[in-house]
């Protein structure tokens, strides 16, 4: 989606937390899908605040045309940050949770995490009203993606948002 956006860019910047144990698989998918589409990617770093800055600094000096923020939950509590980083340097970025986008990021495609958070709401219902075979209840997994596209930010960076992707947009923020 994001090269949708910004078809030109041949440099893209993937934002990884080192230490978040999933940091190493996200950035094989991201490197795989980037050789796929023949676009070149930069990897930042960022594991505390301080390091936002310097990581930003670094893809502005290497001309990102686009940053992918990696799934984080660090990151999701720094998102108001992240999105104004995002802004103040024109980076069009992506993200995985609606959050970011509703908090004035350009866009964002991944699970509904409060839908998730409901669903773990209904176990720990299930286990306080006396379920004693823990083992035995269903197992849930989140199949649904949704699409948040921010038509704000999107006019800000000065890009123009396909209807292709807004026709599928679970939201439009306008």
């Amino acid at each position: 989606m994001l090269h949708e956006l910004v078809p030109n860019a041949a440099l893209i910047s993937l934002l990884l937390n080192p230490n978040n144990p999933n940091a190493a698989l996200e950035r094989q998918d991201v490197e795989l899908a980037a050789k796929t589409l023949g676009l070149r990617i930069s990897v930042e770093l960022a594991g505390t605040i301080e390091d936002f800055e310097l990581a930003f600094a670094a893809m502005v000096q290497q001309r990102a045309g686009g940053l992918i923020v990696a799934t984080d939950p660090f990151f999701l509590s720094r998102r108001d940050q992240l999105v104004a980083l995002a802004a103040r340097h024109g980076i069009p970025t992506i993200y995985q949770f609606r959050e970011f986008s509703t908090s004035g990021g350009l866009i964002s495609y991944g699970t509904n995490i409060t839908g998730a958070y409901r669903k773990a709401g209904e176990y720990v219902g299930w286990v306080l009203n006396g379920e004693k075979q823990v083992h035995d209840l269903p197992i849930f997994q989140q199949t649904s993606l949704e699409l948040v596209i921010n038509l704000k930010a999107a006019r800000m960076l000065g890009l123009n948002i396909p209807a292709t992707l807004v026709v599928f947009a679970d939201e439009v923020i306008e």
